[in-house]
Order: C-alpha cells, then structure tokens, then sequence
C-alpha cells in the first residue's frame, strides 16, 4: 500500500499540482495585500476617508466605533467591507488568470494540417498522387476530380 501511494505522489501530475496550489496560495496572498494596503487606501480617500476594511452593520444592538470594538466585544456583525475586499480581490486574481490564459493561446498557434498530397484510389484504395490520371497499382482510369 505504501509503495503504490508513493507511486501515485511521485507522479508528474500530482506534484505539478502541489506546486500550482502553493504558488496560487502566494499569489493570493500577493492580491490581498495589494488590495487591501496599496488599492483601498486611496479609494477610501476618494470616497471621503472611509476605511473599507472597517466598514461593518452591528446588528447585536449596542454601539460600536470600529469593527475590532465590536470583534473585541463579541457583537454579531455584518462585514460588508471586508466583503467588498473580498470581491475586488476575486476580481483582480481573476483579470491576472484571464490574461495569463489569453497569452498563453496565443503562444501556442494551431498546428497547420499538412498539406494533402495523395489521394485513394476508387477501386484498390492504394494511395495515388492527386494529378494521377490511371493508378499506378491496378491500371485503373481515374475519373478527373
């Protein structure tokens, strides 16, 4: 049992996938800062200084200055900045696959089909060139195609 799941983690596919994963767990973590320390700020000054990480609904009904008041004192809270992160976090990774797809079918064209050259014969099925007017093989008279 040992040696077929060696077998099986040792395959090319299985560690190509353990490498995408941990570097698509990077990149993440790459976008959620970007988002979050470099593109929100400045949004949030645009928009009148709002801290986005800090937008939140309390619904436990008492009053809290901040989302990490109301974390601290344990009240329910609907997060919907941290959700708006979220989502442009999603949509930034996202565009970057997108792009990175588009690329990468644009780096690999289509293989042209060879050129046909041959044609069969009706009546042997040998291969024929196409301008032949009799067969080869069996001295059949080819029909002009």
């Amino acid at each position: 049992m040992f040696k077929e799941f060696k077998e099986f983690a040792m395959r090319g596919n299985v560690l190509d996938l353990a490498v995408g994963i941990i570097v698509g767990a990077a990149f993440g973590r790459i976008i959620t800062s970007l988002v979050s320390d470099i593109l929100m700020p400045p949004i949030g000054l645009i928009l009148g200084k709002v801290d986005f990480a800090n937008l939140f609904v309390n619904i436990s009904g008492k009053s809290f200055a901040t989302l990490a008041e109301a974390k601290a004192a344990g009240a329910a809270t609907i997060n919907y900045g941290l959700f708006l992160n979220t989502i442009i976090d999603f949509l930034i990774v996202a565009l970057v696959i997108f792009l990175m797809v588009r690329q990468i079918n644009r780096w690999s064209k289509p293989v042209p089909a060879p050129e046909v050259t041959t044609k069969d014969c009706p009546y042997c099925c040998s291969p024929i060139p196409l301008k032949a007017r009799r067969c080869p093989d069996c001295t059949s008279e080819l029909l002009a195609t």
